[in-house]
């Protein structure tokens, strides 16, 4: 992150940290009570402290993304475990999850285009609008920083660290490469710029970040954006929201808050509807 221009004649405390390490090694200073507490891992990692560690995780990415510009987003869920076309799923536990994962590999090309598609719009705006954003892990998330690197645009990654996962994909701007503690401070940076979501298949974090949003819509606590959910055909297989209407439990009218398509052309297409956007021309494929 470029450091703020320094404003005032008080020192900074990067440089009382610098010189407090340069302290002279005695039991005092060895002690963890001496440590500023802001340098001080012990103490801003402790119980007492979480409430400070999620007020860090906000701010250090939207000092970030507001250094960058970044005004808007465009926002791609889905697994992780979907592979690239003619790569194996590295996620299969059995011959019956391979084969579904790697016929699920249209999906990974289809959010591809569709970030190849946002990007397209971004860079008529300066790539201040339309960023496009995902989790930054595989799969998925691969294929949309895949897609705005395709157009030469920047793209966001809000990783995560889990027992079992992997470093950001490399497709990933780096500068925009962010890595959280808390799942709910990296929702709030997925939606807090949203101007579109796009769900593609996935496990239960998908399920999340989409009812996440779907609830955020209905009770008013977000604008009402373009919800896609890419592949009718999972998805109507997978849950069933016209049962809830059904049964009371949501309006009738809730179904509504999202959109089933198949192909990227189709969820952009409802975008650019919804917004009014100019019609570009889709860019040729990039692919392979």
């Amino acid at each position: 992150m470029a450091k703020r221009r320094h404003r005032t004649s008080l020192r900074t405390s990067s440089q009382d940290v610098a010189v407090s390490r340069k302290a002279p090694d005695t039991a005092q200073t060895r002690s963890a009570a001496y440590r500023l507490a802001f340098a001080d891992d012990e103490f801003m990692t402790s119980e007492d402290t979480r409430g400070i560690r999620f007020q860090l995780e906000y701010l250090k990415p939207e000092f970030r993304l507001r250094e960058h510009g970044i005004n808007s987003t465009v926002v791609l869920f889905g697994g992780a475990r979907i592979p690239e076309p003619g790569k194996p799923a590295w996620a299969a536990k059995n011959e019956t999850q391979r084969k579904n994962l790697e016929a699920a590999s249209r999906y990974y090309e289809e959010a591809r285009r569709f970030a190849q598609l946002a990007s397209q719009t971004a860079a008529s705006m300066d790539f201040k609008e339309y960023v496009v954003v995902t989790g930054g892990g595989p799969g998925v998330m691969e294929a949309g920083n895949r897609g705005a690197a395709d157009m030469g645009a920047p793209s966001i990654g809000l990783n995560i660290v889990l027992p079992h996962e992997q470093a950001p994909n490399l497709y990933v701007t780096p500068d925009l490469s962010f890595n959280f503690h808390y799942f709910a401070t990296r929702k709030i940076h997925f939606l807090l710029r949203a101007k579109v979501v796009a769900v593609f298949p996935g496990g239960f974090g998908t399920l999340d970040e989409f009812f996440e949003t779907l609830t955020l819509i209905q009770t008013g606590r977000m604008d009402k954006v373009p919800v896609l959910l890419f592949g009718k055909e999972f998805w109507t297989k997978v849950i069933n929201l016209e049962a809830l209407a059904e049964a009371g439990t949501i309006a009738p009218n809730d179904p509504d808050l999202f959109t089933l398509v198949d192909t990227a052309e189709e969820g952009w297409d409802c975008v650019r509807k919804h917004y009014n956007l100019p019609e570009m021309g889709a860019p040729a494929w990039i692919g392979g």
